[in-house]
C-alpha cells in the first residue's frame, strides 16, 4: 500500500512537470507574438547558442550590438535614425524570446533525464518525450532560418518561414499537451476513473467523433493562414468588417495578371497576397464557427461525461471570444496591428487549440466519470 502511494505521488510529479512544459511552450508562443508585433525579432543579429544567454553587459558592448543592427535592411529602410533607448526595447523582447526557449531547454531536458534515469516516466512516455526534443530542435533552427530572411535584402521576415515557424511551435506544443493529458489519464486510471482499454465502453458517437475531427484539421488550416496574415500584415491593408474594404471579395483577386509566380514570391510589393490571405482567414473563420457552434448543438443532445462535457462548452465559448477578438483585432489595424489585441488573438487560438485537442482525447478515451 505504501509503495502504491509512493508510485503515485512521483507519477504526480511526473504530471506536473510535463504541465509546465506545455505552460512554457505556451507562453514562448505568446513573447514570439509580442517579439513579432513589435518588430523585434531581427534586432538580435547571431545566433549565439551559449555567449547569447547574456545580453550587452556595457556601453561598448551595447554599441556593437546595434552597428550590426544598423547593416540590416530593417533598419535602414525603416528604422533608420532609431534612438539606443528605441532598440533597447526591441532587442529587450527578442532576447526574452531566446531566452525563454533556453529556460524551457533547462526546465524540460534535465528533469527528463533525471526522472528517466529513476525510471519514473512509462517506456511509452519517454518514446513521445524523445520526439518533444526533437521537435524542440527543429522549432529553435527554423527560428534562426526565420531570421535570416530577414537579415539580407528585405526588412522583415518570410511570411511564409514565420508561418512554418508558427506552424512547428504549435505542433510541439499539441504533441506537448497531447502527451500530458494521456500521461494524466494513466495515472487517474489507477483509481478507476479512466477506461484506456475499451474506447467504446461507455460514450460511442461516431457522427461527434468525426465532427472534432474536421474541426481539428479546419482549425489548424485557420492557424496556417493567421500566420500567413500576420507575416504578410494584411490586416493593416483591409481593416474593415464585415466588408474587406470597400468589398465582399478584392477584385484584385479576380485579376488574371496578377496570378503570377512573382507575386506568390514579391508578396509585398502589391495586394493580390494579402488580400486573398485576408480573404481566405475571413472565410474560413466562418466555415470553422459554423462547424463549432454545429458540435455544440449536436453534442448538447448526447449525455456527455461530465469533463467531455464540460470540454465541449469551453470549446464553444473560447471559438465565440476567438471571433470577437479577430474582428476587433482587424478593425482596429487601420495603421499597424495593435500589440495587445494581435497577442490576446494569437492566444486565443492556441487556447481554442487546446479546447479541440482535449475534447478529441475524451472521444479517443472517455472517462468514467
Amino acid at each position: 500500500m505504501e509503495n502504491s502511494m509512493e508510485s503515485s505521488r512521483l507519477n504526480r510529479i511526473v504530471i506536473i512537470w510535463l504541465y509546465i512544459g506545455v505552460f512554457m511552450v505556451f507562453m514562448q508562443v505568446i513573447i514570439g507574438g509580442v517579439t513579432r508585433l513589435t518588430g523585434s525579432g531581427l534586432s538580435i543579429t547571431k545566433w549565439e547558442i551559449i555567449t547569447g544567454t547574456f545580453p550587452p553587459m556595457n556601453t561598448a558592448a551595447w554599441e556593437e550590438e546595434f552597428d550590426l543592427y544598423k547593416a540590416t535592411p530593417q533598419y535602414q529602410k525603416i528604422n533608420q535614425g532609431m534612438t539606443m533607448s528605441q532598440f533597447k526595447f526591441i532587442y529587450f523582447w527578442e532576447y526574452f524570446h531566446r531566452l525563454w526557449a533556453r529556460s524551457i531547454g533547462f526546465v524540460f531536458l534535465f528533469p527528463f533525464l533525471f526522472f528517466v534515469w529513476k525510471k519514473w516516466i512509462d517506456p511509452k512516455v519517454i518514446r513521445q518525450l524523445g520526439g518533444v526534443v526533437l521537435l524542440a530542435m527543429v522549432v529553435a533552427a527554423f527560428g534562426w532560418i526565420m531570421v535570416k530572411s530577414g537579415l539580407s535584402d528585405r526588412p522583415w521576415v518570410s511570411a511564409y518561414k514565420l508561418t512554418m515557424h508558427l506552424s512547428l511551435a504549435l505542433i510541439l506544443y499539441a504533441y506537448l499537451f497531447w502527451t500530458a493529458i494521456s500521461a494524466h489519464k494513466v495515472w487517474l486510471k489507477k483509481g478507476n476513473n479512466v477506461d484506456l482499454t475499451n474506447k467504446k465502453s461507455f460514450f460511442h458517437n461516431e457522427l461527434l467523433r468525426s465532427g472534432i475531427k474536421w474541426i481539428l484539421f479546419v482549425l489548424a488550416l485557420q492557424i496556417v493562414l493567421g500566420g500567413l496574415m500576420s507575416g504578410m500584415k494584411a490586416a493593416v491593408f483591409y481593416p474593415s468588417f464585415p466588408k474587406i474594404g470597400e468589398e465582399w471579395i478584392p477584385s484584385v483577386i479576380f485579376e488574371a495578371k496578377s496570378w503570377t509566380t512573382q507575386n506568390f514570391i514579391m508578396y509585398d510589393t502589391n495586394l493580390f497576397l494579402p488580400a486573398l490571405v485576408h480573404l481566405l482567414h475571413r472565410s474560413t473563420a466562418y466555415i470553422l464557427t459554423i462547424m463549432v457552434l454545429w458540435f455544440v448543438y449536436k453534442a448538447s443532445k448526447v449525455p456527455l461525461p461530465r469533463a467531455l462535457g464540460k470540454g465541449v462548452v469551453v470549446l464553444g465559448l473560447l471559438l465565440l471570444a476567438q471571433v470577437f477578438l479577430g474582428i476587433f483585432t482587424v478593425i482596429n489595424s487601420a495603421r499597424v496591428i495593435p500589440v495587445a489585441l494581435g497577442v490576446f488573438h494569437q492566444a486565443g487560438a492556441v487556447l481554442l487549440l487546446s479546447s479541440a485537442l482535449f475534447v478529441f482525447h475524451e472521444f479517443k478515451y472517455p472517462r468514467a466519470v
